[in-house]
């Protein structure tokens, strides 16, 4: 009666006659069942609960009653809760289908926790002890293939997916994520046909949008990627990553204050988008030219909140001995055939292995046989190559302290890939950014920017957190390319005309620049420009810049616009059609000016207020060419047009420009290298100073007044750092430590060594002196503070593929015996999503980078919210054991409780949740 009162809406009659029951008999279990049924159903769980332990205890092989205690201990989030009462269920009926349903559905969420939690091995291990109840249940296949990606395991990945479709072919999430791997492995058209799949199921599918818009990109069809992730944005107008996708479409086509636009609108969203705080930072070089310090704040801001999100040492266990090893750290994600591995590779070649042990974290995506080349060339040496790829950066963090680094320099920057949680952990005592990024990386946990005078005069006003460490000469120093054969002749012999050119990417030419390569070709009749980037095999983008040249009066027909060249032997004999090679402003080029030197074409730079204006100044020079630089405009249009009015000279100076540059400092590997080690040897003479200045036998040496132990011309600090043990020379003040200001320690107070410069300190100290030669103080302008892009193309999954949890999703049971209502509680949508990680860096996508150093896409994962379906229990009627309908006569029997299936309920857990995160492309920014 109670059954029927209940199922005819008169829920509390129903639950009267219920309680009527117990009053009749405190040990019928059937009613102390349903009325956990309903309480259940009315989200009275506390009171379900007690009810359904009531029933259990009176009847402990109460199969349906330890099922329905599971959905609530699910849908409360006791995961473990709920599995111990479907394994007690299972344990009474082992071949109940809704309960082993319900397991690999409590399993699969199980996984997800755990795997978000960084468990992904034990995540793995549950999903895997869901498909033993359910060998059909395709999101637990699903979120296989997602674990897999995370751990990189990408064939076990696609084998997941794969199986995941035959079992649910409307699974667009795994079609989806088959199309992030199809891309990493650069099978284009196989992720094409992914991405196009999975939007025939769900036609608004927003991150397959956008990642087909990502593809679109890496093919070069701007056009079609414009109207892809335009289409993800008006699926979802809050898919941030949309927008930052969007930001680099924009770059790509040069047009900057578009995409800063963009690349704010998905901070906007997702104010903690490291993919758009790093872009918007590297596009914002493109255009500043040095006039305020909006570009300082900018990083400085971004800089103090990215640092809030990793913890932060603050001690470490080096050996404060000066002179002794150094252990110093690259960390890059470059180490392959990238603009970064033609400057990192002469100190890798040149460090002495007795004054330096080399500690390579290399974060490559796809290593080629230049990465291989360059870990045997460590390892011969006796360094360590870490591959880390992958990896947390907390972790990273912790493996550059186990490895002793007394010196970690990072080499990318803001852009992609880049490892800068790492050194917002501050790993190392000592850290330092170089090579990688024109500008400050706004981490006050970033002691030092190497550079050099020219690139960064000491009168420029650019502003840093970090502390400007000016090595001599050049900051840099080029290995030219084995694949770049010969100097060919000057095209202009041969054609009569000189033919102008760059082959820096299209976000560095901007309108003012073709203003003033426009006044050159206007100046030099029949002359030609040779542009070559990825872009222009988009129409529309080549037409563009066309209209933007036509408007400055240069005949289209004068113009000649390449494509990307894929192979570097191939682009570096490009520059056999090439004259003259005109840089770019306010962001110079850097790779593309090497390149244009050693090809023999001569290159006209610009200096400015900032380092991106001036890296081709510290190039040429350094080359023996300060002719090529002007100091403004009119001298730029005047070297160019000098140079091309005397064809025979420009013929010589091609033919000499590869022998001077090869005999030049620029290319100098060992000069280079034993300046880079006389710096870090400075510096760390500098933190042992430091850290002896604020030790305890240095306070008590102060407190003691130091006397003895300074000698009759030292000073107190003096007194203090021999106290606490920081190795001198015997200079003839005492103790040979030079000064409270000077870095070094050595030889009775050498100053900053070979020559190093350290914001304005020059040269050696004199003997047994306190502090730095003529030249200033090395602690001047110190900026030392304490504590998801190469940006382009990125498939914004952080680890592969996202996992995603979804709510209630167990199927409640009635018992269809002794009158107990047979209905099932149903399971309602919710529960979070699974957190996707960051970018830039992100784990498991394909990078490519062009010759110009922009890369394109590698992948990252997202979340998706999955439709929860309602599960029921069945049939409403309740029914004896012999089937009779109605309740239990007092002194009846009890029949065996009949088992009802769910609505839509299956082997193949059709009612389950599925956890899906589809993968997801983000485009972050590039590189030179």
């Amino acid at each position: 009666l109670g059954t029927r009162l209940k199922l005819g809406g008169s829920v509390q009659e129903g639950i009267a006659k219920y309680y009527e029951a117990i009053a009749a008999d405190q040990r019928y279990a059937p009613a102390y069942y349903n009325l956990g049924v309903v309480y259940s159903e009315m989200g009275q769980y506390e009171a379900a609960l007690q009810f359904y332990d009531k029933a259990v205890a009176l009847r402990p092989l109460y199969a349906e009653a330890h099922c329905n205690m599971g959905v609530i201990y699910k849908n409360c989030g006791d995961l473990h809760s709920a599995i111990a009462c479907y394994e007690r269920c299972l344990a009474v009926a082992p071949n109940f289908t809704i309960a082993r349903n319900n397991m690999a559905i409590a399993l699969t969420d199980l996984g997800t926790k755990v795997k978000l939690e960084g468990d992904i091995s034990a995540g793995v291990a549950h999903y895997k002890r869901a498909l033993l109840f359910n060998s059909h249940y395709a999101d637990a296949m699903y979120n296989l293939g997602v674990a897999y990606g995370e751990m990189l395991k990408f064939d076990m990945a696609v084998v997941m997916y794969e199986l995941a479709l035959h079992f649910n072919p409307q699974c667009a999430e795994a079609c989806n994520n088959l199309g992030v791997i199809y891309k990493d492995r650069d099978n284009l058209d196989k992720a094409v046909e992914c991405y196009q799949k999975a939007l025939r199921i769900k036609p608004s599918f927003s991150q397959s949008l956008n990642n087909l818009g990502v593809v679109y990109t890496v093919q070069g069809k701007m056009d079609l990627a414009l109207n892809m992730i335009q289409a993800a944005i008006l699926a979802n107008p809050a898919y941030a990553e949309a927008y930052n996708n969007l930001g680099v479409l924009h770059r790509d086509a040069g047009n900057i204050p578009a995409a800063i636009e963009a690349y704010q609108q998905c901070l906007a969203i997702d104010p903690d988008s490291r993919n758009a705080g790093q872009n918007r930072l590297l596009a914002m070089n493109y255009i500043h030219e040095g006039l305020d310090d909006s570009l300082f704040v900018a990083h400085r801001d971004w800089g103090e909140r990215f640092s809030r999100l990793f913890p932060r040492f603050s001690s470490w266990p080096n050996s404060c001995r000066p002179e002794r090893r150094l252990v110093v750290g690259y960390i890059s994600p470059d180490y392959f055939t990238h603009s970064v591995s033609y400057f990192i590779e002469a100190p890798l070649t040149y460090h002495d292995p007795n004054v330096v042990k080399v500690v390579v974290y290399s974060a490559v995506v796809k290593a080629d046989g230049k990465t291989s080349r360059f870990k045997e060339m460590v390892q011969s040496k006796g360094g360590v190559w870490r591959d880390i790829f992958g990896v947390d950066e907390r972790r990273v963090a912790a493996m550059v302290r186990e490895d002793g680094v007394d010196i970690l320099v990072e080499l990318t920057g803001h852009t992609a890939n880049n490892r800068l949680g790492v050194m917002a952990c501050k790993a190392a005592p000592i850290q330092a950014t170089w090579i990688g990024y024109p500008n400050t990386t706004g981490l006050r946990a970033i002691d030092y920017r190497v550079t050099d005078a020219l690139a960064d005069p000491p009168s420029n006003k650019q502003r840093h957190v970090e502390e400007l460490v000016r090595l001599p000469g050049c900051f840099l120093c080029y290995t030219p390319s084995s694949e770049a054969g010969p100097v060919c002749p000057s095209p202009a012999v041969a054609n009569g005309f000189v033919t102008f050119g760059s082959f820096n990417n299209l976000a560095k030419i901007t309108p003012a620049v073709v203003r003033l390569w426009a006044r050159i070709l206007l100046a030099v009749p029949g002359s030609r420009l040779m542009l070559k980037c990825k872009p222009f095999t988009c129409a529309s983008i080549s037409q563009q810049l066309m209209a933007q040249l036509e408007a400055q009066g240069v005949s289209p027909l004068r113009v000649d616009l390449l494509p990307l060249v894929l192979l570097n032997h191939d682009h570096m004999q490009s520059y056999a059609l090439m004259d003259i090679s005109l840089d770019t402003f306010p962001y110079a080029g850097t790779t593309t000016t090497c390149e244009s030197l050693f090809m023999g074409v001569p290159c006209v730079t610009m200096g400015g207020r900032v380092h991106a204006n001036n890296v081709g100044v510290s190039l040429l020079t350094n080359m023996g060419l300060p002719n090529l630089v002007a100091r403004n405009e009119d001298e730029y249009v005047a070297i160019a047009t000098q140079l091309a009015s005397d064809i025979p000279q420009l013929a010589s100076l091609r033919a000499s420009m590869r022998p001077r540059m090869l005999s030049s400092r620029l290319c100098d590997g060992p000069a280079f290298t034993r300046d880079l080690e006389a710096t870090y040897r400075s510096l760390w003479r500098r933190h042992c100073l430091d850290h002896a200045s604020s030790s305890p036998a240095a306070a008590e040496a102060r407190t003691r007044g130091a006397a003895g132990a300074a000698g009759a011309g030292g000073s107190a600090a003096a007194g203090a750092a021999a106290a606490a043990g920081v190795d001198g020379g015997g200079g003839s003040g005492g103790v040979g430590v030079t000064g409270v200001a000077s870095v070094d320690a050595a030889s009775g107070g050498a100053g900053a060594a070979a020559g190093a410069d350290v914001d304005g300190a020059a040269g050696a100290g004199p003997s047994g002196g306190g502090g730095a030669a003529a030249g200033g103080s090395l602690r001047e302008g110190v900026a030392r503070g304490l504590g998801g892009s190469r940006g382009e193309a990125r498939d914004s999954k952080g680890g592969r593929a996202g996992s995603k949890k979804q709510g209630e999703g167990g199927i409640m049971v009635g018992a269809a015996g002794e009158g107990e209502l047979r209905k099932g509680g149903k399971s309602a949508a919710g529960g979070g999503k699974a957190a996707a990680g960051g970018g830039g860096g992100g784990v498991g996508g394909g990078c490519t980078r062009t010759a110009e150093g922009v890369s394109e896409a590698m992948a990252t994962v997202g979340s998706r919210e999955a439709p929860v379906e309602d599960s029921r229990g069945g049939g409403s009627s309740s029914r004896r054991g012999e089937g009779a309908p109605g309740l239990d006569r007092p002194g009846g029997s009890e029949g065996p409780a009949a088992v009802s299936t769910a609505d839509g309920g299956s082997d193949s857990g059709g009612n389950g949740n599925r956890h899906t995160a589809a993968g997801t492309d983000t485009l972050s920014a590039g590189l030179r």
